[in-house]
């Protein structure tokens, strides 16, 4: 970070429909968005050394505040720098709250007014997570962008629970405001809960407006409403964020769901189905996602994607990689974990073109149509 950092701020430079082409900047350099940011859930993304991940075109990665506050913890983090100096990345960090992993647990945890008991999934010893709590972990964690802490609705809900469960979010993110330190070029986001209510959504972006964060986020999605469900519910609400603040869908997903996302006005996206996909076989095309643990792969000579430029890509075939899935070859996951963050990439720079140039309608269009022709049988 230079001596005079970057004011932490956004920038909508181009709109197309309910499509919303911006920047970001930071203290430690810019966001172009609409955006995805690769998870490196342990302070590192799986298979992927940092200089990899950028050179996919990424430019801002998440961690994970629940993780690293088990392992390593998060004072040792501190004293090792923070994430982005232990791991070796130079852009900017967004860490989620650690409320959706807590909420995962299950009977692992008990959640009161102030916060969330749990006990570790590592080794049984018992922890506690408050707003305050999450926020100052995220602090020693050196996030460029913390989370407030939240409750992840369940869904199916029925509207008293969300609406309890919103309540309690809204009341939490108060405390995360005001035990967030101000630092120039660093920000905190709010997060609208409220699962599948149009009401309810309306009522927890009004609360958080009030608050006043520097970004937004949409939460409790993704968590099995499905797609459609995820998708009218996003069209409920933002049109009701400011226009001048980020928007992140947190937890989002398969390219539709990314173009669905933009399509309804979200700038960023997370979620660790790139990496997921690419340690067990499945790669994303322009043609749809591919399986390469299957036997038609084996003799084919085809790159798996002709208009990619990732390394599995330009210098190996099909019937290469399906050869090091096989033989579980750890260079498998490798390679396919950095075809798809690529592929995610890609995604996103042609969104933030197509919405440039007014041409987001066609390309929406172009997207499904292509995804539809499906993966072409080798001649």
């Amino acid at each position: 970070m230079s001596e005079q950092a970057e004011k932490f701020g956004f920038t909508l430079k181009a709109t197309d429909g309910m499509a919303r082409r911006g920047r970001l900047t930071t203290a430690w350099g810019a966001v172009e968005t609409p955006v995805f940011m690769p998870v490196g859930t342990a302070a590192t993304v799986k298979g992927m050394m940092p200089d990899s991940v950028k050179s996919t075109g990424a430019s801002i990665i998440l961690a994970n505040t629940y993780h690293l506050m088990l392992r390593p913890g998060a004072e040792r983090v501190a004293r090792l720098g923070g994430v982005r100096k232990m791991m070796g990345w130079d852009g900017p960090l967004l860490t989620d709250s650690g409320g959706f992993q807590v909420m995962s647990l299950g009977p692992l945890r008990k959640l009161d007014e102030d916060g969330v008991t749990f006990k570790s999934h590592l080794d049984g010893s018992k922890h506690r997570l408050t707003p305050e709590r999450s926020t100052e972990i995220q602090h020693l964690l050196d996030a460029t962008i913390t989370m407030a802490f939240d409750e992840c609705t369940p869904f199916p809900a029925t509207k008293p629970v969300a609406a309890e469960s919103m309540a309690l979010s809204m009341r939490w993110a108060k405390r995360s405001r005001s035990a967030f330190q101000a630092r120039t070029g660093y920000g905190q986001f709010g997060i609208v809960q409220g699962s599948v209510f149009p009401d309810l959504r309306a009522e927890s972006v009004a609360a958080l407006e009030e608050i006043d964060f520097e970004g937004y986020a949409v939460g409790g999605l993704a968590v099995g409403e499905g797609q459609q469900a995820m998708f009218e519910t996003l069209e409920v609400t933002t049109p009701l964020m400011r226009q001048d603040k980020p928007r992140y869908l947190m937890g989002v997903g398969k390219p539709s769901d990314l173009v669905g996302g933009v399509a309804r006005g979200i700038d960023m996206f997370d979620c660790v189905l790139p990496t997921r996909s690419g340690r067990t076989g499945q790669g994303f095309t322009r043609r749809g996602p591919v399986n390469l643990k299957n036997a038609r792969h084996a003799d084919d000579p085809r790159p798996l994607d002709e208009a990619c430029g990732c390394p599995a890509c330009s210098r190996y075939s099909r019937a290469y990689l399906h050869h090091l899935f096989k033989a579980e070859e750890v260079l498998s996951l490798m390679l396919l974990s950095w075809h798809n963050l690529h592929y995610y990439q890609d995604l996103m720079a042609d969104m933030r073109i197509a919405i440039e140039a007014g041409s987001f309608a066609d390309y929406e269009a172009n997207f499904h149509a292509m995804q539809a022709m499906g993966d072409i049988e080798p001649l």
